[in-house]
């Protein structure tokens, strides 16, 4: 009998090793017994926007995520193109409900999420019932620990309370030309200072994981010397941008950092005097990736914005990211707007697949990066 028990308990104890080896290797629990399909893989690279208050009034989206297995969603409170208030935020109440339903809607849990700098980059206004918040212009000039603890505290804390578990924030851009009418007129940045915006990105990132929350660095080589906005037109900030612009990455990725970073579709002659840094494997996969050792995963800024949408077409641009190294491809549609942005890009990279420009072993990388950081934060019981 004591030996029967010996040999159940080693079982037992074989068997508690085995799981661990698996979550240790990150392959997800529901695709152990079962590897997932190419067209899943693909989907799970996608982050779409999209107009709607309920699921019920936006049948594109469900749609995407039933069936195309899109990974992630944008949310935004106002429509550009229609130049319209009413996107997908009405108030607390009616976010939750829809960020509820979305989630219902997809088998694998999606990537929820907004733009929720604070100051004048805000989804979540008190005109719509949500807690004030404050720029990083002013977190950094105060330059105390406790107040941008507090303020990050509370926007993690707002986003966990919508379930909403990604912010596309903090920014690590440093505020080296103040009329930049992207990012220092808008008080982005911290400071002109590395030092003062590392310590304020360690703060917020340590706010957020405190409430499970994804944080996103942005914009990555660096946009805030440019005198020109990405979303509007080709953005060149050879003669104007910084090594020390990097400095706020190669600390934090030093420090451990897994999160995501977002791209900037910047064109940086001094990195890569072909492409701007969304479409850069000079940017991205060399630099970023081999030089400075980023692990996470890598998001796009919006493909639809005019840098990128005005200057390369559509299958080129997509081609163009994941050669590079973008493991999510963020189509916001509210540059401009179409509905049917899912389903050409999933048909553009299944056909880059088929026909041997991308191989499927890229297409592995993204997302095995993508579910390791959804089980990390997303597969909680």
């Amino acid at each position: 009998m004591q030996q029967i028990l010996s040999l159940a308990m080693k079982k037992k104890l074989l068997t508690a090793v085995a799981l661990l080896l698996l979550n240790l290797f990150s392959v997800p629990a529901f695709a152990v017994t079962k590897p997932d399909s190419l067209s899943i893989k693909i989907g799970q690279m996608l982050m779409i926007g999209f107009r709607g208050i309920s699921v019920g009034n936006a049948p594109e989206i469900a749609a995407d995520i039933k069936e195309r297995r899109i990974g992630g969603i944008v949310l935004f409170d106002y429509d550009v193109p229609t130049h319209n208030s009413l996107r997908n935020i009405t108030s607390p109440q009616q976010l939750s409900s829809l960020t509820l339903e979305l989630q219902g809607l997809s088998k694998i849990p999606l990537l929820i999420a907004i733009d929720q700098e604070g100051g004048k980059v805000n989804r979540l206004k008190p005109a719509r019932g949500f807690p004030p918040s404050v720029s990083a212009e002013y977190l950094g000039r105060l330059s105390n620990p406790d107040s941008t603890t507090a303020a990050a505290s509370q926007t993690a804390r707002t986003l966990k309370a919508m379930h909403i578990n990604m912010n596309l924030a903090p920014v690590a851009d440093l505020n080296t030309n103040p009329d930049n009418p992207v990012i220092g007129k808008l008080g982005r940045s911290f400071s002109s200072d590395p030092e003062k915006v590392i310590s304020n990105l360690k703060l917020i990132i340590s706010a957020y994981h405190d409430e499970n929350i994804i944080s996103t660095l942005k914009h990555f080589p660096g946009h805030g010397s440019s005198t020109t906005d990405t979303h509007r037109d080709f953005t060149d900030i050879t003669g104007s941008w910084s090594p020390k612009e990097l400095e706020p990455y190669r600390t934090i990725i030093g420090a451990g950092y897994l999160d995501a970073i977002m791209t900037a579709h910047v064109f940086n002659g001094k990195l890569d005097p072909l492409y701007p840094a969304t479409l850069s494997k000079a940017t991205l996969y060399d630099f970023l990736r081999l030089k400075l050792g980023f692990k996470g995963v890598i998001l796009s800024d919006d493909m639809q914005m005019k840098a990128i949408a005005d200057h390369y077409g559509l299958e080129n641009a997509i081609r163009l990211a994941i050669e590079a190294g973008v493991d999510v491809l963020i189509f916001g549609n509210n540059t401009s707007y179409d509905p049917t942005i899912a389903s050409k890009a999933t048909e553009i990279i299944h056909s880059l697949v088929q026909k041997k420009i991308i191989t499927p072993e890229r297409i592995d990388q993204s997302y095995h990066r993508i579910m390791e950081l959804k089980n990390r934060y997303l597969f909680i019981n």
